[in-house]
């Protein structure tokens, strides 16, 4: 059985690779050095955006980050010194199927950053390929085997996105299929990947729109013994409104222990900054302040769920409150 996390975790992520690259800067393929330094840089006005919200009064044994080799190795480093918990992808980018980034030398990666977490991205849909469901399963079981006995738990990041069939049955509709289908399909994912022997101390998982099925994810995640594994809800760059709703539904429900909130922390602000609309200065004090919102909104939904006499209208209504 996995070890599990149930300490908090308020991870602002920023491991985007080829979606950074193509979204902020335009560009694909390999970068020339200028290019990549550019990318650095704009990931250290991400990491200086979250040590400005700790030294801002988020708490920092909660605070965390998940960003990428190739572009912030500094910043993990730095992190590490700092005290801060830090998380390592090991996908390759921009990928639909799992496979490693560093392909058979991923254990020796992992190992020089010895991060807290270890964490894949998956796109798996239980009605989707069965073949390529079984080789990502395959793999993932590779990785977890890797982690035992390190330093490193693993958070598994995952999504379902709707097959063609599944789509055309909500009529093209997207919101329909998340908030009808998506959550069992969520469920079944998750009891398919432990069956096959993938066993995350965390899930990350796209937001839910009612509690009911925030506590059946926990239920399905902490199932046969896994009372210590946490889950997380990720961002997937909705706005503000949105996120803030997600994040209140979770904090709700025990067994949801944080987020990991990355493109709607810090996609506007960096746009801005690169279309010279706004200082670096600028840029980094709006990134606190949106990493700091959703600390203050997961707390605030969690302090209330916890009060005897809170109804669970008033819990959400505090929560959301801009």
């Amino acid at each position: 059985m996995p070890a599990g996390c149930t300490q908090p975790l308020y991870i602002l992520p920023f491991d985007h690779r080829a979606s950074f690259m193509s979204g902020l800067f335009g560009w694909a393929g390999a970068l020339e050095p200028g290019q990549a330094a550019q990318v650095t840089a704009n990931k250290r006005v991400i990491y200086d955006g979250f040590t400005a919200a700790v030294a801002g009064g988020v708490d920092q044994a909660k605070a965390g980050i998940l960003v990428d080799e190739q572009f912030g190795a500094d910043v993990l480093r730095d992190a590490k010194r700092g005290g801060f918990i830090t998380c390592v992808p090991t996908e390759k980018s921009g990928q639909d199927e799992f496979d490693f980034e560093f392909g058979d030398h991923f254990a020796r990666h992992i190992e020089a950053f010895a991060p807290a977490f270890c964490k894949v991205l998956v796109r798996y849909n239980p009605e989707g390929d069965a073949v390529v469901n079984r080789r990502q399963a395959a793999r993932l079981r590779r990785l977890c085997e890797a982690l035992v006995g390190g330093p490193s738990r693993f958070m598994f990041e995952l999504l379902v996105p709707a097959t063609p069939g599944q789509l055309a049955a909500f009529d093209a509709d997207l919101q329909a299929y998340d908030s009808k289908a998506r959550p069992e399909l969520m469920l079944r994912a998750i009891g398919e990947l432990q069956q096959a022997g993938v066993e995350a101390d965390v899930w990350k998982v796209e937001g839910l729109d009612s509690q009911g099925d925030c506590e059946r994810i926990v239920a399905m995640a902490r199932r046969d013994g896994r009372s210590n594994v946490g889950c997380i809800v990720l961002g997937r760059g909705a706005n503000e409104r949105q996120v803030r709703a997600w994040l209140a539904t979770a904090a709700g429900v025990p067994g949801f222990i944080g987020f990991a909130v990355g493109r709607t922390t810090f996609w506007e602000p960096l746009i801005a900054l690169r279309d010279a609309k706004i200082t670096r200065a600028a840029a980094v004090a709006e990134i606190a302040r949106r990493y700091r919102e959703w600390v203050d909104v997961f707390e605030r939904a969690k302090a209330a769920a916890r009060s005897e006499d809170a109804a669970p209208a008033t819990v959400l209504a505090a929560a959301r409150q801009d």
